[in-house]
């Protein structure tokens, strides 16, 4: 099967559905139509301003503004911050941001529970720092928070991966991201896709 990845036809980009591939997923399954289904008032609205905030920011507004545009278009109220304890300045700079834009922003870190990381199986020899008190990342007390608070959607900074899994599992609300932790890259992982042919090329193999 043709997946999008590695597709060289891009006939679903072109509109050209005379083209696609007969091995492309689209043509494999009824998913698209079953998606459009889904699309009624409340989802369709999202999906509307969506669209227009790729139109009218294309190339000219950071993630961040979009974040802040998107959040003021949907007449959001109440917003939820998950983000790494790592990020406290750059959230609280956020939270700023959200703020002098009328919108409300409640906020929780990912070591929301104070609960140590032995109640998950990490031994002393699997800390960070051995031999220390260590606090667990919570992403399920942090989504729960959120739920209680009806958020009317949360955006992710810097959760580390895996735990950002579990936040977007538990969260009722929508969610976005706005900043994707990669302490090595400065925050940037794409860096690492753009040098997988040079600079970084010996680091590529198999685990």
């Amino acid at each position: 099967m043709e997946y999008c990845a590695e597709c060289k036809v891009k006939a679903c980009y072109t509109g050209k559905r005379e083209v696609v591939p007969e091995d492309c997923p689209m043509k494999c399954s009824d998913v698209v139509e079953k998606s459009l289904e889904e699309y009624s008032a409340e989802i369709k609205e999202f999906a509307r301003q969506a669209a227009l905030l790729e139109s009218e920011g294309y190339c000219r507004w950071t993630r961040v503004e979009e974040t802040i545009r998107f959040c003021v278009a949907m007449k959001y109220q109440k917003i939820g911050l998950a983000f790494c304890i790592g990020l406290k300045k750059e959230a609280e700079i956020l939270s700023k941001l959200f703020r002098a834009h009328g919108l409300t922003i409640l906020s929780a870190n990912c070591k929301f529970s104070c609960v140590q990381k032995e109640f998950i199986g990490i031994s002393e020899e699997e800390k960070l720092r051995p031999g220390t008190s260590e606090v667990m990342c919570n992403p399920i007390a942090q989504a729960l928070f959120f739920n209680g608070e009806k958020t009317d959607i949360n955006v992710v900074m810097g959760l580390c991966v895996g735990h950002d899994s579990l936040f977007f599992k538990y969260s009722e609300a929508p969610c976005t991201v706005v900043l994707t932790k990669d302490r090595v890259l400065c925050h940037n992982p794409a860096a690492a896709l753009y040098c997988s042919e040079g600079y970084m090329k010996s680091l590529y193999v198999p685990y």
